[in-house]
């Protein structure tokens, strides 16, 4: 019965590698910034506390890097980087996994990212 060990061994390794980039630093634009989310009733938002809306079509991926549906995450209050279309809307949603948490310096308002330098290889902002 060496056919079935073989899928299951598959199916390890692709649980293993979803748990070892969950702890992982994904890319982030330069643009991102780093907030608090609280999904209230989809489309609609806290962010930062103030009330936001979601973009229609925008995208929220959990600590693995999945995409969720906003709707699921209601109630929950989430680190997050995420990118602003020109209209405010809330267009891309990253929840924040530990190690990228541990990056304690992200700019947090537009003004500090346009004063901040960014490192996209390291993922790092560092002050002027």
């Amino acid at each position: 019965m060496y056919r079935c060990a073989l899928p299951a061994l598959g199916l390890a390794l692709a649980a293993s590698c979803v748990v070892a980039h969950a702890q992982t630093h994904r890319p982030f634009p330069a643009n991102a910034l780093r907030g608090e989310l609280m999904v209230t009733q989809f489309p609609d938002v806290l962010l930062n506390g103030k009330p936001a809306r979601l973009a229609p079509g925008s995208r929220v991926r959990n600590d693995a890097n999945l995409w969720v549906p906003p709707a699921g995450l209601t109630g929950q209050k989430l680190s997050v980087h995420y990118t602003v279309e020109g209209n405010g809307l809330i267009q891309d949603v990253w929840v924040l996994n530990p190690a990228e948490l541990a990056n304690k310096v992200w700019p947090r308002t537009p003004a500090e990212s346009a004063t901040w330098r960014f490192d996209p290889a390291s993922q790092t902002w560092s002050k002027p």
